[in-house]
């Protein structure tokens, strides 16, 4: 048995078979895009390079890009933390539309929060197209807590925390701060819609963007993984699109019985009928598993 991978680095607290793929032309595969989690950046040998190399081992001649969110590993790191989500997809849509070994098409996989934020590509630039978007541990109605951070002990960490709990919805605070952007509090719900950079609009809180409907229905297949003794997302449930009920803190939705999903405001109802939903449950804790367990659940879908 494979030692499991603890990848805690990736996380972001606040922090089979899938339909018929576009493949590339030189080798039959589909290309693939990983985006990492807080804390790691796109080619941390122990995480994301672990991840790429595997995939690489296990599909022949797959082209996998692992972003790097600016010029070098450090701003990568530092942008995870602090550039705004919004400009962050950008700029990620921008470098996609430019590679020209993803213009036929290509599968994406997020870990963390750089699975919500794939899903951002998806809904904003449908070219090229994504085909299959699976979901390691992503916070996709976002976190209400911050129990666990890359460095619990470093000044980095108190710090976010102290921001997010003293005003996660101040103008300052959205813009320069990464975790606050997806910070959803079910107490102050009028202000997570209005004062939301990010999460408030990708998940259709104040107006219904029918763009947005529309590009994510073009998804194969959306998969997401939840890590059922997961000790960093909070609460959990963020991981299969559920949250916690609006004002209150203590119980839990699932997606299905959420407003977003009883209105359809983001086609998910219509994709959970049409089977294009996948809900695979790991184990263990937050990105933590083996590789026999990724081989087996998760590589069907790159195939």
């Amino acid at each position: 048995m494979t030692p499991v991978f603890l990848w805690f680095l990736v996380a972001a607290p606040v922090l089979l078979g899938a339909g018929s793929p576009v493949h590339d032309s030189n080798n039959g595969t589909t290309p693939l895009v990983i985006w990492h989690g807080m804390g790691d950046n796109c080619c941390n040998p122990l995480s994301m390079g672990a991840i790429k190399k595997m995939i690489e081992e296990e599909i022949s001649g797959i082209y996998v890009l692992s972003l790097m969110i600016g010029k070098n590993v450090i701003q990568d790191t530092e942008n995870g933390f602090f550039m705004d989500v919004n400009d962050q997809v950008s700029m990620v849509c921008a470098q996609l539309a430019q590679d020209p070994k993803l213009k036929g098409g290509y599968n994406a996989m997020g870990f963390s929060q750089g699975a919500q934020f794939l899903r951002a590509v998806a809904q904003r630039c449908p070219t090229p197209p994504m085909k299959t978007l699976i979901s390691v541990g992503g916070q996709h109605q976002g976190v209400y807590g911050l129990p666990r951070c890359p460095g619990e002990s470093s000044e980095l960490c108190d710090m976010i925390r102290k921001a997010l709990n003293s005003g996660a919805y101040s103008a300052l605070v959205q813009k320069h701060l990464v975790q606050a952007q997806y910070w959803h509090d079910p107490l102050n719900d009028d202000l997570y819609k209005k004062y939301s950079l990010f999460l408030a609009d990708i998940n259709q809180e104040r107006v219904v963007n029918e763009t947005y409907k529309k590009n994510l229905q073009l998804l194969e297949k959306f998969v997401m993984v939840k890590f059922l003794k997961d000790t960093v997302v909070d609460p959990v449930d963020s991981e299969w699109f559920g949250f916690l009920k609006t004002g209150q803190a203590k119980e839990t939705e699932t997606l299905q019985e959420s407003v977003l999903y009883k209105e359809d405001r983001l086609g998910l109802a219509a994709m959970d009928k049409a089977g294009k939903l996948v809900f695979l449950a790991s184990d263990g804790d937050h990105l933590q598993f083996t590789r026999e367990w990724f081989t087996a659940n998760l590589l069907p879908y790159l195939r």
